[in-house]
């Protein structure tokens, strides 16, 4: 699984011009899931990304979790980064999970952040999205777990 996650002062989602997700202060995070993956990369990463910390405390300096700045995330299913892109011109896709295992892996990880108390937005699962980012920092982080194989 991974989640490629930037710290952001706003972000949001929309869908066919609806918006379906706005968080403010907190993070991005687009989530990847691969065949391999199971609930245990999903808890691992969830604790893993609100634990992270990247946001700055009265000193200046990035020592800040998630829950220190009262932080929102906004979650965005995002098969392409599982995208080959080494041979040719066109990425394989082969390695990310068919819809029906990844959108359960990807509501599962969600409930982990929302049982941890956080304020979840997410996008709409195999929509076409735009996503707007405003990057703080820029702080960007890829974050992977990957299952035992």
């Amino acid at each position: 699984m991974r989640a490629l996650l930037q710290r952001v002062t706003t972000a949001s989602v929309t869908v066919d011009g609806q918006l379906v997700g706005r968080i403010d202060k907190g993070f991005v995070i687009l989530l990847g899931v691969t065949h391999t993956d199971t609930e245990t990369e999903a808890e691992w990463l969830a604790r893993k990304v609100a634990g992270l910390r990247v946001f700055e405390d009265k000193y200046g300096k990035m020592n800040a979790t998630l829950a220190d700045v009262g932080g929102e995330l906004l979650v965005v299913s995002q098969f392409t980064l599982y995208g080959d892109a080494r041979k040719g011109r066109r990425p394989s896709y082969t390695d990310a999970a068919r819809p029906e295992q990844a959108e359960p892996l990807v509501d599962y990880f969600i409930d982990q952040l929302r049982g941890m108390g956080y304020n979840v937005a997410t996008g709409l699962f195999g929509a076409n999205m735009d996503v707007e980012i405003h990057n703080d920092g820029p702080v960007t982080l890829m974050v992977e777990r990957e299952a035992p194989q």
